[in-house]
């Protein structure tokens, strides 16, 4: 049986007084998925390739993007190995059109901590993150950018059994996030997210974000 699903995604534009939406639809093929993204430049005045992006992945192997109005190609290759018996996921990924190459790395000590760390090359820096589950339902993720010399931070906390609370603080930019998102397989799941920049002297709307999903069989 084929399987299927469907993203959808309002965004608001605080700066620009404006709103965008987009789509994804995802097929399960075998071992391989399929998916289409779209944003709503795709249909407005017409069906357009403007905002359409095609990818094939196979989980836990590799992921191939295609922006179709950019022709630019994105390449995804995942793996894992094992030091000192512990798990080490690894990922190449790269942009042909940007040419920027990200090697990113995380060791999984047990299931309460792991520590990751991101590096793109000819940047002269990398990203360090550590994430500490507590109790099963908090999870702290600091994170370090040696480069900009700058932390960020994340909290988040399950809340019912199915709901995830999450704030995020970005001390470069100050932005200030808020999130919750909640997983169901019967009524499918949703994000509501809300940020804002502390750096500004004047007050401004927040930037809000809406993703909902379905799965569902064909």
């Amino acid at each position: 049986m084929l399987k299927a699903s469907v993203k959808a995604r309002y965004e608001t534009e605080a700066e620009k007084e404006a709103a965008t939406g987009g789509a994804t639809v995802t097929f399960n093929a075998g071992d391989f998925k399929l998916r289409a993204s779209m944003t709503d430049a795709t249909v407005i005045n017409g069906p357009s390739l403007n905002g359409l992006s095609l990818a094939v992945e196979k989980p836990d192997s590799f992921i191939f993007d295609y922006n179709v109005p950019k022709n630019d190609f994105k390449f995804q290759f995942m793996n894992s190995v094992s030091i000192l018996e512990k798990p080490l996921n690894l990922k190449y990924i790269h942009s042909r059109g940007e040419d920027e190459t990200t090697l990113d790395g995380t060791l999984v000590f047990d299931s309460a901590n792991k520590l990751s760390v991101s590096h793109k090359l000819g940047s002269g820096g990398c990203i360090l993150k550590y994430s500490y589950v507590h109790g099963g339902l908090t999870t702290f993720e600091p994170s370090y950018d040696i480069k900009e010399d700058s932390w960020d931070f994340a909290v988040s906390h399950k809340v019912y059994g199915n709901d995830v609370c999450k704030a995020t603080y970005q001390t470069l930019s100050r932005n200030l996030g808020l999130h919750w998102s909640r997983s169901s397989k019967l009524g499918g799941s949703f994000k509501v997210s809300a940020s804002v920049c502390l750096d500004d002297d004047e007050f401004k709307l927040p930037k809000l974000t809406a993703e909902t999903s379905w799965d569902f069989d064909l």
